[in-house]
């Protein structure tokens, strides 16, 4: 018996490649589901700042025919991250009672349609409707892709539970992409085509893509969370995050109104 054995474990054959398979090969694979929603997170990032960006070229020019000035256009740009901050807190707690995906299909739909709308917002003549519809839209936006990225923040934490830091740094490739494409993009079609052109365009792309992440997107469930939110901004960690954040967002945002008015002067 003791050679039975002995041949036995001598029979056993090593692997092909003469390297021992380890435990955890299988498990950093990704699985279908982990890439769909890596897709559709991805969708959303690349959307909703190219949507954000598209603007800069043309539109502080455009507003300035309309008789705004440029505080007032600055304003404009700035309620869209306002709006977008301010519905990011209130849409988390009521995450868990809407549904993540339902959440995330429902905020591409809205922010397809208005960035839409914003292409029509030229025909408006009146200078004081002008500016309250442009308020409104980007308000409206900003709604919109709070919901999308509220619930891609859930549904990559359930998807990626072990390495979810990684995965929101790879995603933050398709963010730049978007902030990188926005302005050439909407200069070129704004010089080709006209005002209305670009806002359609992309509105189009974003509702097209609203079906395809039904599809494709697996469904999560939320948990509502027991911890305190407001316990956990004010560490103080996380407050000089928040502040190196806020910092460079400010830079950045900084010259959207201004860039393309100060070039068109010289």
């Amino acid at each position: 018996m003791g050679s039975r054995a002995a041949d036995g474990a001598g029979s056993e054959q090593p692997p092909e490649d003469g390297m021992p398979e380890t435990p955890g090969e299988e498990s950093r694979r990704l699985t279908r589901e982990q890439v769909y929603t890596m897709a559709a997170s991805a969708c959303i990032n690349f959307s909703s700042m190219i949507c954000y960006s598209i603007l800069g070229p043309f539109f502080p020019s455009e507003a300035e025919k309309k008789g705004a000035s440029d505080t007032v256009v600055g304003m404009i740009f700035g309620c869209f991250a306002l709006v977008n901050f301010l519905t990011s807190l209130i849409l988390g707690n009521y995450l868990p009672h809407i549904g993540a995906k339902f959440m995330f299909v429902s905020g591409m739909f809205v922010s397809g349609c208005v960035t839409i709308l914003f292409g029509v917002l030229d025909k408006v003549s009146s200078k004081p409707m002008f500016i309250s519809l442009c308020f409104l839209v980007r308000a409206m936006d900003a709604v919109g892709f709070a919901a999308a990225m509220t619930a891609s923040f859930s549904i990559l934490a359930k998807a990626f539970p072990n390495n979810i830091a990684t995965v929101l740094g790879s995603l933050e490739i398709f963010t730049g992409l978007g902030l990188v494409l926005g302005p050439p993009l909407g200069g070129f079609l704004y010089q080709s085509f006209g005002y209305e052109v670009p806002f359609i365009t992309l509105g189009c792309i974003v509702l097209v893509l609203v079906p395809v992440n039904m599809y494709i997107l697996p469904r999560y469930e939320s948990t509502p969370s027991k911890e305190s939110f407001w316990k956990l901004v004010f560490l103080p960690k996380v407050l000089v995050l928040s502040f190196t954040i806020f910092s460079l967002s400010a830079c950045l945002g900084f010259l959207d109104p201004t860039m393309s008015l100060f070039i068109l002067q010289k």
